[in-house]
């Protein structure tokens, strides 16, 4: 709280004057500030408190820093290795699992899921004590990073394939890189170490490469083919926002998901009765939706009956695979598959 002196005598109850007020005395905030009149002369200034982030235990979480002024935040690999050090270290304390992650020269990318500590306090630990190990080092002061760090709650499972491959191309984006064979011996990226090139024992690959495979070899192949895919394919817009929950739509977005999930369930959804409303749409018998097939109807009707359970139901790509004798790479496709029907001919699961 700071007390300034007005020069013009006010009689006022509290005002929002909205974003990036700058007042004389040095003052900029890029969030409303709150001024509150305690006499007729001085007023108290406060920033307007922050939304709490989005989270929970087993929250998915794409998470993106920048340097303030879109400056460097690495200058060499010993800020990199550091930076590193710091992320393991923490990363296994608190038991937070990450999938996927990638050092830019301004900026890094995290993709974690909350374990037994919430993010917000995983990364206070994380950016702190890097800002203050390199303050220190490079003989600098002030902020090093921009205002407060990007969280964007992920769809689970949905997304985790394209998140985790968006995020390790970023190298090549950013030109530090020039091609997949060069990506693949790059340290400071998550992707390194998933093809077994760089080990460390905090970053979670058993789980991403079981999306492809329960062979290491064949998992690992398939995973650079998907990368190496992705290199032509550009930005995809649908990773920051359409299937993920941004943070900044705060618990109304989450609620009304919850909500809609409850709904269902009270209303006796579960993946038979999905299967019903689909063999309907799509006019097959439930027992064909089952069936293993690669028929273009069979095809199409099992990526709606994925997109709506996992959507809608909360239903775990895991469970799915296990019920369609699909692999999980395969799920996940067919999620995206059905959301592209879904919405190009108006199916719904439910009327409102």
């Amino acid at each position: 709280m700071q007390y300034y002196k007005m020069n013009t005598k006010l009689n006022k109850p509290i005002i929002d004057f909205g974003y990036n007020l700058s007042i004389d005395h040095g003052v900029k905030m890029g969030r409303p500030l709150v001024l509150q009149f305690t006499d007729s002369y001085y007023c108290a200034i406060s920033p307007m408190p922050r939304k709490s982030r989005i989270d929970a235990p087993g929250a998915l979480h794409h998470i993106i820093v920048r340097g303030i002024d879109q400056s460097e935040i690495f200058n060499d690999n010993v800020d990199r290795n550091n930076f590193i050090d710091r992320l393991g270290r923490i990363i296994q304390e608190t038991k937070t699992r990450c999938f996927a992650w990638s050092l830019i020269p301004n900026h890094f990318h995290l993709l974690l899921k909350t374990g037994q500590v919430p993010i917000a306090t995983v990364m206070r630990r994380l950016l702190t004590g890097y800002a203050v190990s390199y303050n220190r080092r490079h003989h600098r002061h002030g902020h090093l990073f921009q205002n407060r760090y990007k969280s964007i709650l992920c769809q689970e499972d949905a997304y985790l394939l394209e998140l985790v491959r968006y995020i390790h191309l970023n190298p090549i984006r950013a030109n530090i890189v020039k091609d997949i064979t060069a990506l693949d011996k790059y340290p400071y990226t998550g992707h390194t170490v998933i093809m077994g090139k760089v080990k460390n024992d905090w970053q979670d690959i058993e789980w991403v490469l079981k999306l492809y495979d329960d062979s290491l070899w064949v998992a690992r192949r398939k995973y650079r083919a998907f990368i190496q895919k992705g290199v032509s394919q550009g930005r995809h817009t649908d990773l920051t926002g359409g299937g993920l929950i941004r943070s900044h739509g705060g618990w109304a977005a989450v609620k009304e998901q919850i909500e809609k999930k409850h709904g269902l369930l009270a209303k006796g959804y579960d993946l038979d009765k999905i299967a019903l409303k689909v063999s309907a749409q799509m006019q097959l018998k439930p027992s064909e939706i089952w069936a293993q097939g690669k028929e273009r109807k069979r095809v199409n009707a099992r990526s709606l009956l994925c997109y709506w359970a996992v959507r809608d139901l909360g239903i775990s790509m895991a469970e799915l695979s296990r019920h369609l004798k699909l692999s999980l790479s395969g799920v996940s496709l067919s999620v995206k598959r059905g959301e592209k029907m879904a919405k190009d001919n108006g199916y719904k699961l439910v009327d409102l």
